[in-house]
């Protein structure tokens, strides 16, 4: 349910902050504030400040900062509602009443969490009995002792097609719920049966150390190799991470954090007291994964194979967190022996084995430079002005303006190493030159070129169609639900209109407190605070007739074109982004290469604004 601003203010205001974090660390009075040893990472002198004045606390060490609230879902994982209502219980305070609505979503989550804990039992119970025989057996050959079986809750799904159903429906589960949890398969008009058969079992935790959906690890011949739980409401795997509960305390307490390909790395590494490890679920690392990587430490280490593949995914993840940089947040990359996993490595040659290879680990930059020289062709002046152009175009995709400058100040400073500032071979830089001339690439001098200010005060313009947005904001209100599962595309996109900005802003504050948001719910909200007349005058503007504006359609659809239209907005709006940087730099600098990157940018801007245009026809109804 939706919880008022000023009935948190109320709560911050009547529980003291201090009262709160000085259950879990010793407070010390320094003038008007109180100094501690940060409870979030290992410091020996005191650098984390509360302020009961300002109702916050902040971190100079290691960044954190909130307040009361967010205090408590850190340093105690507990979700939003769970911190409110025990705050609003020390502050005497009444917490909002529920409508019907929301208490039948929270019931509906609550049987889903119920099914998932009684599903995970029931495993358990089969792997130490006479059907886990098999399972044991392989347990025991990867090393696995019996405490680090029941410490990650290890189980076995049987080789029946209704082993798990028959259980639980004897315990009062509903088929209705044990197929939304994503234990069932229902296919059209056929019996549903279990999903996991023949295969040992992991259970997969939130944060808060709830069990929210399964790997399972088939024991004999047969695909897949790994099978994990579908999402659910309670489970997305491209924001879940395999151990993230057991893994943030020893993560905060150590500042480090590993990041391995699957379950066995992660219960290896923990039995070899690498207790601050995760593993992503299936996919690739997302920006969400990142994103709560960040959260626990500045810099987690990314291990992959030595081989070719694992190369290509260091890449993968570098390229994919290039865009979200921050001071203070990057990745750092560890390369392990070729065909050799973490479990194999700490087996086959000790925890200290891999201890070395952390501390080597090596700095995005360095992976970035590495990768895009290895494969460049530098053996001719084309080759090294590829390799140049390419290094501009990997450092464009950093968003925040300071890590971009640097970047391509470091990159551009290996480069000139590497070929020389006259574009020849340096013979001290080392790299693999081939035969070919030397001194062939002499960079231009700076030169005026025809349509410089034409080109330079389009690109400063933008270029996102109003009615666009205004399409997509009366998507957002009557579909509210997309709010969160768009939010990545949705929080990245740039609003001009100030009194616009404050309520897309606004709606997606919503949408993170309130993930099932509904519209009932938004437009209370929104006209409690003051964005009614805004909401109807965007009603009331031209917009095209997206079926996504209008109501009593098919649902799939709508979202469908929503999504679509809103992936081609945002390229557009980073691409304005893009062309107003590019042409700001040149006009600092007058560099050529400064014009060629604006000129191509504005084209790509254009041919982004050409396919919506086509998009927008294509789906106006």
């Amino acid at each position: 349910m939706t919880i008022s601003p000023v009935f948190l203010d109320e709560i911050r205001a009547r529980v003291p902050l201090s009262t709160v974090v000085g259950r879990k660390v010793r407070l010390v009075r320094a003038g008007r504030e109180f100094k501690a040893c940060c409870p979030f990472h290992n410091e020996k002198s005191p650098s984390f400040y509360v302020n009961d004045e300002k109702a916050f606390y902040h971190c100079f060490g290691c960044g954190a900062h909130g307040d009361v609230i967010r205090f408590l879902c850190e340093a105690e994982g507990r979700s939003f509602r769970e911190a409110v209502e025990q705050l609003a219980a020390e502050a005497g305070l009444e917490m909002p009443r529920e409508s019907p609505e929301d208490r039948v979503r929270a019931e509906r989550l609550g049987g889903l969490v119920e099914v998932m804990t009684a599903a995970q039992a029931w495993f358990a119970e089969q792997l130490q009995g006479i059907a886990g025989g098999e399972a044991r057996s392989y347990v025991e050959r990867r090393g696995l002792r019996p405490e680090t079986v029941r410490r990650f809750g290890l189980g076995f799904a049987p080789d029946r097609r209704d082993g798990l159903k028959t259980a639980l429906l004897a315990k009062g589960a509903s088929e209705a719920l044990l197929i939304e949890a994503g234990l069932l398969i229902a296919v059209d008009d056929k019996t549903p049966y279990d999903r996991f058969r023949g295969r040992l079992m992991f259970p997969i935790r939130d944060g808060r150390g709830r069990v929210i959906a399964f790997g399972g690890r088939i024991l004999g011949d047969g695909q897949p190799k790994y099978l994990n739980s579908p999402d659910t409401p309670l489970f997305d795997k491209g924001r879940t991470l395999y151990n993230i509960d057991l893994a943030s305390g020893p993560a905060r307490k150590s500042e480090r954090l590993l990041v391995v390909e699957g379950y066995m790395d992660v219960i290896a590494l923990a039995q070899a007291g690498f207790e601050a490890a995760v593993a992503p679920l299936g996919t690739a690392l997302t920006e969400d994964h990142i994103q709560r990587l960040w959260r626990l430490v500045p810099e987690p280490l990314l291990c992959f194979d030595g081989d070719a593949a694992g190369q290509r995914a260091a890449l993968r993840a570098a390229l994919r967190a290039l865009p979200l940089l921050e001071p203070g947040k990057s990745l750092r990359f560890v390369t392990l022996p070729a065909g050799q996993d973490p479990d194999d490595l700490v087996k086959s040659s000790g925890a200290p084995a891999l201890e070395r290879l952390l501390e080597g680990a090596q700095p995005l930059v360095d992976l970035l430079w590495q990768s895009e020289v290895q494969a460049a062709s530098l053996a001719t002046p084309e080759g090294r002005a590829a390799l140049r152009q390419t290094l501009l175009n990997r450092t464009g995709d950093i968003a925040h303006g300071t890590v971009q400058s640097l970047y391509r100040q470091e990159l551009l400073e290996r480069f000139d190493q590497l070929v020389g500032r006259n574009g020849a071979r340096n013979p001290r830089a080392g790299g693999q030159w081939g035969s070919g001339p030397r001194g062939g690439y002499r960079a231009s001098q700076p030169r005026v070129l025809a349509g410089t200010k034409l080109l330079v005060e389009r690109n400063l313009t933008p270029a996102l169609p109003p009615a666009i947005v205004d399409a997509l904001v009366v998507g957002l209100l009557e579909h509210p639900d997309w709010l969160d599962r768009h939010h990545e595309e949705l929080e990245r996109l740039t609003i001009d209109d100030p009194e616009l900005a404050r309520l897309w802003a606004r709606m997606l504050d919503e949408s993170i407190h309130d993930p099932c948001l509904d519209k009932a719910r938004l437009d209370n909200t929104l006209a409690s605070e003051g964005f009614e007349r805004l909401v109807a005058t965007i009603r009331a503007r031209p917009k095209p007739k997206f079926t996504f504006t209008r109501t009593g359609l098919d649902p799939a659809r709508c979202e469908r074109d929503f999504s679509l239209v809103l992936q081609s907005v945002t390229r557009i709006n980073a691409l304005d982004t893009e062309c107003g940087e590019a042409a700001a730099t040149y006009r600092a600098n007058q560099n050529e290469d400064d014009w060629y990157r604006l000129q191509r940018i504005t084209q790509d801007r254009e041919l982004a604004r050409r396919e919506l245009a086509d998009l927008a026809n294509a789906l106006d109804a």
